[in-house]
Parts: C-alpha cells; sequence; structure tokens
C-alpha cells in the first residue's frame, strides 16, 4: 500500500457531485494537506479524462484498477450504485465517503455497515451541511430544541432526478434536524407532489420526537427562488441559520419577558427593532469555510488516524430511515387525496 504518511484518493464518479469533490481533494493537495488525488473512476471515459487532465491525476472506467493504488475513496456515483461501488471497495481494503442519501434502502444502507465492519474501514457518510460553518457554531448552543421550522427551495435543475425531493434535498435538513434534537422519532405526516419530473419534487413534513419536540419541514426543487433556512426554538430561545450565508443568529428572553415567537421572528430581520428590554441578540463567531472543503479535510483526518468519523455510516442510515418513514407519509396522503389519478 502507499505510504500512510500521505493518505491517496479517489473519486468514483465524476457527475456535478464528483467533480466538486476532485476539486476540493485537489486543493487539499495543493494546501500541504498529506492527501494526493491519485485518480477519478468513470464509466465515461472521456468525462474521467478531461477531468484527470484539469487535475493532473490518474483516470480509470473499473474500479479495479484502484486495488494497492490508494487508500480512500469519495463515492459519487448514482445512489443504485453506492452498495455495489463502497462495498466492493471496502472489500479491497479502501475507506470510503459515500454521497447522501448513503443507500437506496435501509436494509442496503445495514449492508454497507456491516461490511464496513467486517473489513475494519473508515465509512463516512456524506451529509455535507454538518460540516456548514453555522451548523457546526449552532452545536454549542443546543439545549433543548422543541419547535422546528426549516425551508430548503432551490430553482429546479436537471441533477439528481433519479431521486425525488426528501432524498435529494430534505436530507440534508432530516440530518441536521435530528442531529439536534437527538430523540427518537415518534411520527411522521407528509404530504408531497412531483411537479415536472415524475418524483415528488416538494414537498412538506411535519415530524414529532418522543423529547415533544416538533419540526415542520419544507423542501422544493421547483422554486423561482434559493432559500436554506433552518429556525428552532428551546426554551427562552430563538436560533436562526442561514445555511447559503453560513450565518446564526441567537436570540435569548429573560424569564421575565413574555415575548410571542412572531415578535421573536419579526425582530430576527429587523435589526432596528433592538433594544428590547429582557431580550438580547448574539451572533456567535462563525469560521468561514467551504462545506464540502471541511468534510473532505475531516474525511482525511479520520483515514490518516484511523478514528469514528464525524458523520458515520450509522447516521446516514438514521437520515435515510427517516425519509423512508417520509416517502411512505406521503404515498399515505397521495392515496387518501386521490391524487395518482391527476
Amino acid at each position: 500500500m502507499p505510504n500512510q504518511s500521505l493518505i491517496r484518493i479517489a473519486v468514483i464518479g465524476v457527475g456535478s457531485f464528483g467533480k466538486n469533490h476532485a476539486r476540493v481533494y485537489h486543493e487539499l493537495q495543493q494546501q500541504g494537506e498529506g492527501v494526493e488525488l491519485f485518480a477519478v473512476v468513470d464509466s465515461d471515459a472521456t468525462q474521467a479524462q478531461a477531468l484527470a487532465r484539469q487535475f493532473g491525476c490518474k483516470a480509470f472506467s473499473n474500479l479495479d484498477d484502484l486495488r494497492g493504488h490508494v487508500d480512500a475513496a469519495s463515492v459519487a456515483v448514482p445512489t443504485v450504485h453506492h452498495l455495489d461501488v463502497a462495498s466492493r471497495l471496502m472489500t479491497a481494503g479502501i475507506d470510503v465517503l459515500v454521497e447522501k442519501p448513503i443507500a437506496s434502502t435501509v436494509d442496503e444502507a445495514d449492508e454497507l455497515i456491516r461490511v464496513a465492519k467486517a473489513h475494519q474501514r473508515i465509512a463516512q457518510a456524506g451529509h455535507l451541511e454538518r460540516f456548514n460553518p453555522a451548523v457546526r457554531a449552532t452545536i454549542p448552543l443546543i439545549n433543548r430544541p422543541m419547535f422546528f421550522e426549516v425551508h430548503r427551495l432551490s430553482i429546479f435543475t436537471p441533477r439528481s432526478l433519479d431521486v425525488d425531493v426528501v432524498l435529494d434535498l430534505m436530507i440534508h435538513d432530516i440530518d441536521v434536524v435530528l442531529t439536534f434534537v437527538n430523540s427518537p422519532l415518534t411520527d411522521v405526516r407528509a404530504v408531497g407532489l412531483p411537479v415536472v419530473t415524475s418524483k415528488v419534487d416538494i414537498a412538506n413534513v411535519r415530524m414529532e420526537f418522543e423529547s415533544g419536540c416538533v419540526a415542520n419541514l419544507t423542501a422544493s426543487r421547483v422554486s423561482t427562488e434559493r432559500v436554506r433556512k433552518l429556525r428552532f426554538f428551546q426554551p427562552h430561545e430563538y436560533i436562526s441559520i442561514d445555511y447559503g450565508r453560513q450565518d446564526v443568529l441567537q436570540i435569548t428572553v429573560t424569564q421575565q419577558e413574555k415575548l410571542s415567537p412572531e415578535h421573536l421572528m419579526a425582530a430576527a430581520g429587523d435589526a432596528s427593532a433592538f433594544p428590547i428590554p429582557g431580550v438580547t441578540l448574539n451572533k456567535p463567531k462563525v469560521q468561514e469555510e467551504e462545506p464540502l472543503h471541511a468534510e473532505l479535510r475531516s474525511f482525511v483526518d479520520a483515514v490518516r488516524n484511523r478514528t469514528t468519523p464525524l458523520v458515520p455510516l450509522e447516521d446516514g442510515r438514521r437520515a435515510l430511515a427517516a425519509a423512508m418513514r417520509i416517502l411512505a407519509a406521503i404515498e399515505k396522503h397521495s392515496r387518501h387525496a386521490q391524487l395518482q389519478s391527476l
């Protein structure tokens, strides 16, 4: 195997996600992070060769060509191929980062976890927003979140159409909410509709947790604007995250004051509303960094030090299981509302 002081990496699948993985690994290499982008692998040889020329690495069309040459790989192929590709890599002694969703089914996710354990591989789930500086800055502020309002709206693009909007976009927020709440999911109600594809393009979900927390999530890939915001309330506090701006706002109310959630949300959008007696506004310091850069750097560190990734496959499985419950709830609602005939 290669010198363990230098982590040699391959990117499997160089579509829209894979290209970015290759770019960031190349940047880490240029920055002296002890990483070498050794190869890109894709069934489209022309695309792989073009990217290889851009980043000065090798281009392969066969996974077997990587055996004995790389320590780790990003798996960015279509979701239906995640189990096959990641399992072959791990069986060959290669650590993996598997893009979200980590598998097509929960059973496939369980098999990935089994293979990783059997071959003692470092295996990370590619839940990018966990590495968003705004999310990382929020984690120390969490005590008892009780209500979430989350919006992820995107303009339509012809990518990731092999999955619906829940597995494409909403799963980011599902993972973050599950991490913040840290309580078993007890009930799911959802509605979703296909708009421009044959799959669900817009969805709204209500998730209830054993702790009593409730989360409302909306995701759309047919919006006229791009919005990525998460807001939540906990005792005497309101916290707002803007994923895109990597910005966090914390509003704390003393127990003596009685302000409505509507007042707090209005104040959050209007700095002129402050100062308000008994209310403190705080903008936690956020260390700006491209989330993918932070994610891949963290993966490389886990590979080098043989430590559990910040987002292990088990977290990817948890998010996938919740997403599958949401899809089942959408299907149930569609049957009840007789939407299949429309």
